[in-house]
Formats: C-alpha cells, structure tokens, sequence
C-alpha cells in the first residue's frame, strides 16, 4: 500500500469519469500555464475510455499537449483491441492535437523491439504532468502482473506470458509510471473488490508497486469498494 494514498469515492462510474475529465483539464490548464506543454500517459479500459469521450468535446489549448500510453497490445497497429485504437476512436481522432506529439506505442514491432524503442520517447518526455492507471481483477497495471520480474531500472519492459491476451505486450515500467507530477488510478466495478481490498491491507501487487512523489489518487466507485 503506498505511503500517500487518497481515495476519493463516487456512487457510479460514470461519477468517476466526469471526476476524471475534469482533473484531467484542470492539469493540463496548470501544466501549459506553468511549463508551456502538458504530457499525458494514457490508460485503457472503459473507464478511461468514458473520460476520453468527455475529453473529445472540451475546450483546451490542444496544440500544447503531448500524449503517451502506459501500455499496448503487440497487435496489428490498427487492430480494434488497442488502447491507441480505443484512444483515437473516442478521443484523439476529433481533436487538433499535432500527430507528431501522439506517442504511440510501437507494439505492433514486436515487444522486444516495441519497447526498445518507446523507450527513448519515454525518457525524452520525463517526468509526465499526469499518469492514468487502471487496475485489474488481478491487481495488475498497464501490463505489469503479478509474478513477473523485469528489470527495475528500465524504463519499457517487453512482456511476454500475459495472463489475459494478447500475451504479448509493451508497457512502461513501474519506474517511468512513477515519475510524474501527478497519478490516478481509475477503478471501477465489483470485480475489483477482492484486489481492493488486499491492496489495501498491502499485498504485493503491481499497483502498489507504482511509488511517485506525489500522492496517489484512487477514484473509485462504490462497486468496487469492499464489503
């Protein structure tokens, strides 16, 4: 359990996303005032999905933000199961960020040579403004799971023997998921009880592995909280 955890509940998910949203443009505003640019690292999931599609009709200066993705699918570029696909269809596709500043993940190379190679886009854009993380029922994040051991000075792990597929992905280690000004996690659903709750008595799970400096915001739903 991290040291600096706040948890902030809300009755549905939907609760969760609008809080999302909102958090997620009041940083931007202050990133772009204070540091002239504001750099994001995406999650997938429908949660997030419900905060991107807010985000697709928002009012921000789009030219100053820069986005980058926590995890990916080393599946075809435009395959459907994607989070960029996910990202792009309810988001990304109807604003005017510049595609150059659209870090995708490069998962479709493979994963070895996906995450060599997101690696530099990682440490270019270091530390990020805000990171969102999902969990699931397992208690991983991005695609970092329980009992598998990478290197911890990397900043992209190639992982292999996913337990949900594609068993092959590209995630960003928990090293580069922790250097940010600002985290949130994202969790909905009754299938997360069980992963709340050993997360809250400690367990070792990878969500609990990400350490930023700053606190460690939780927006949870009441489904998700345990009995």
């Amino acid at each position: 359990m991290q040291k600096n955890a706040h948890w902030r509940t809300f009755s549905t998910a939907d609760q969760v996303a609008e809080a999302a949203f909102e958090q997620i443009l009041k940083t931007a505003d202050e990133a772009i005032a204070g540091r002239g640019r504001f750099k994001l690292v995406l999650a997938g999931g429908t949660s997030p999905e419900k905060a991107y599609r807010l985000l697709a009709n928002a009012e921000t200066d789009w030219s100053k933000w820069y986005v980058y993705y926590g995890d990916e699918r080393c599946l075809p570029s435009d395959h459907p199961e994607r989070n960029s696909m996910m990202a792009a269809q309810a988001w990304l596709a109807h604003v005017p960020i510049p595609a150059a500043q659209i870090f995708t993940i490069p998962a479709e190379l493979g994963p070895e040579a996906g995450a060599l190679q997101y690696c530099q886009a990682v440490a270019d854009a270091l530390p990020f403004d805000l990171v969102l993380l999902g969990m699931g029922e397992d208690g991983h994040t991005a695609s970092l799971f329980p009992g598998h051991v990478h290197n911890r000075d990397e900043l992209t792990h190639a992982v292999y023997n996913s337990p949900k597929p594609p068993p092959e992905r590209v995630s960003l280690s928990a090293k580069a998921l922790s250097d940010t000004r600002r985290l949130i996690f994202l969790v909905t659903g009754k299938s997360k009880q069980e992963p709340v709750r050993q997360w809250q008595d400690g367990a070792d799970l990878p969500v609990a592995a990400i350490e930023p400096g700053c606190p460690v915001e939780i927006y949870i739903d009441s489904d998700a909280l345990p009995g």
